[in-house]
Order: structure tokens, then sequence, then C-alpha cells
């Protein structure tokens, strides 16, 4: 049995429920109802949270092994990502108000180097923001084209953060103490990353931007 099950027309309704996407809705859901219990709940937050990276893996295979790559996936993946993120730092800014401003520019940096990069990539003609050759940068190359260098990367990103988050629980404070300090590498080399993907992402917008004047002039 074929595991493409792509119908011959596609339609919109198609591409909505394919299943990447829809394990990409389940990934917004659990991603929500985590936000409800976090402050009181951290066991069911863990788990809720937890679920909602863990599906993010689950995703991306979906759509190459049914051959749904989709777009809207794409879109939908990346900012499920910023956006639960997004929900655990502002939880924190407030239970950690000395490092409000620190949250803030780490915040700042993620979106906005996702966005551009991805941005730049689409303007670029490439089909993906991670196709990043070589010769362009190493370290993106390294860690867009190596599945299991980004889920590890990722997952080393929200381990620190939720770290922080399990040191505000006396019972788990501890746990969350090590879960911090074990992934602080994997979190500075997201970052780094970030900063790389951002001046990459300036970089091609400034060279499409001068294409296009050149030949405006030329034009004239």
């Amino acid at each position: 049995m074929s595991s493409n099950t792509t119908p011959e027309k596609v339609t919109a309704e198609h591409v909505l429920w394919y299943i990447p996407n829809k394990i990409g809705y389940v990934r917004v859901i659990t991603a929500a109802l985590s936000f409800f219990v976090m402050k009181n709940h951290p066991t069911a937050f863990t788990w809720l949270y937890t679920t909602s990276c863990l599906l993010d893996a689950l995703d991306g295979t979906m759509a190459r092994k049914y051959n749904q790559v989709s777009s809207l996936g794409a879109v939908l993946d990346m900012v499920t990502d910023r956006s639960s993120t997004a929900g655990l730092m502002c939880f924190l800014c407030v239970q950690y108000p000395q490092w409000c401003v620190f949250f803030q520019l780490m915040l700042g940096l993620d979106i906005t180097s996702h966005y551009m990069h991805m941005y730049a990539s689409l303007s670029a003609g490439k089909t993906s923001h991670k196709s990043v050759g070589e010769g362009e940068s190493r370290l993106l190359h390294l860690y867009y084209t190596r599945r299991d260098v980004l889920f590890t990367i990722c997952a080393f990103n929200e381990l620190f953060y939720a770290g922080l988050y399990l040191q505000l629980f006396s019972n788990s404070a501890t746990f969350g103490k090590w879960t911090t300090i074990i992934s602080f590498p994997g979190y500075v080399f997201k970052q780094t990353a970030n900063v790389v993907q951002l001046k990459r992402a300036a970089l091609i917008l400034a060279d499409n931007d001068a294409k296009n004047a050149n030949e405006k002039n030329k034009a004239n």
C-alpha cells in the first residue's frame, strides 16, 4: 500500500485536514490548555506542554511519509513553536521580574529571527527556510539539515525555560535546577543560531532590495 494518501485533485479542505496539520491543531490545543494550568498545576502543565513539544517532531515525519507537505503546515508549526514558548516566557517574566528584560530580549530575538528568516528565504525563491547550504552558514546548515541536531537543540531550549519554571515549586526545584544547568549549552547554541539566521535574513533581504533597485535604475 502506497504511503501517498494525497488525492488526485487537492482542495483547500484536503490541505486543512492533512494528517500533519491535524497534529498541528492538537499541538495548539495542548499548548493553550497548558497555559490554564501553568500557575497552580505544574504536573499537568508539564504533561501538556511536553506533549505539544514532542508532537513537533511527529508532524514533519507524517508530512514526508504521506506526501502532505504544505505551506500551512510549515507556518502552523513555526507559529505554534513561537507562541508556546512565548506563553511560558510571559509567565517567567512575572515570576522572575529581575530577569524580565532578558526574557523580553530573548523572546524578541526568537520571533524576529524566525519571521525574517522565513520571509527572506521565501523572497529568495527557496521552498523552505530550512534550505541552508553549507557554504552560506555551517552552523545553520548543521542546525536545519540534521534532524537529530534540530530536535536536540530545540528540546534543550524548551528544557531551559521549563527548568526555570519547575524551580518555582518546592517539590521540583532541585530537578528544575539541574534541568536548567544541563540544558544551558544547548540553549546558548539556539540563541546563537537565532542571531546568525537574523543576520543572514537581513543580508538576503538587502541583496534582493539592491538587485531590484538596480533593475529599476536600468529601466529608467
